[in-house]
């Protein structure tokens, strides 16, 4: 069975927030820009464990989150939703990941964008790649 993946486009001023994973050796996609999400619990919907996932990764209670695509590969899932991150970033807690950042569209289709807290670019995760193609 595929592993399957709940991920957040959430906006806010014509920016998407994005994570900055961690640079640990073994997880996917190590030092990478992704999507704020995580992957379903047994029992879960996707939109569940998404909204489980906010809470956990970033301490926010989202409001209303749309479906908008599925992804599938023989390796995962993906369900990606999209939502009105109403909140300043400033109010958000980050609990997983070494930064975030709202991103413009011209950053997120160049495939790297800047980490405040590195200093430095980086770049897109896979997942994060295919949703971007996904929306321009």
């Amino acid at each position: 069975m595929p592993a399957e993946v709940a991920l957040a486009v959430l906006e806010r001023e014509g920016r998407w927030l994005l994570q900055l994973r961690d640079d640990i050796e073994g997880i996917v996609h190590p030092g990478s820009w992704g999507l704020f999400g995580g992957h379903l619990d047994p029992g879960e919907t996707p939109e569940f464990a998404l909204r489980r996932e906010l809470q956990e990764e970033i301490g926010w209670l989202a409001g209303e989150l749309s479906f908008w695509f599925a992804d599938r590969d023989p390796h995962r899932v993906l369900h990606v939703f999209r939502g009105a991150l109403t909140v300043p970033l400033d109010q958000l807690r980050l609990q997983e990941g070494q930064d975030m950042a709202l991103a413009t569209a011209h950053e997120l289709l160049s495939g790297r964008v800047w980490s405040p807290r590195l200093g430095e670019f980086r770049t897109l995760a896979p997942s994060l790649q295919l949703t971007v193609l996904s929306a321009w």
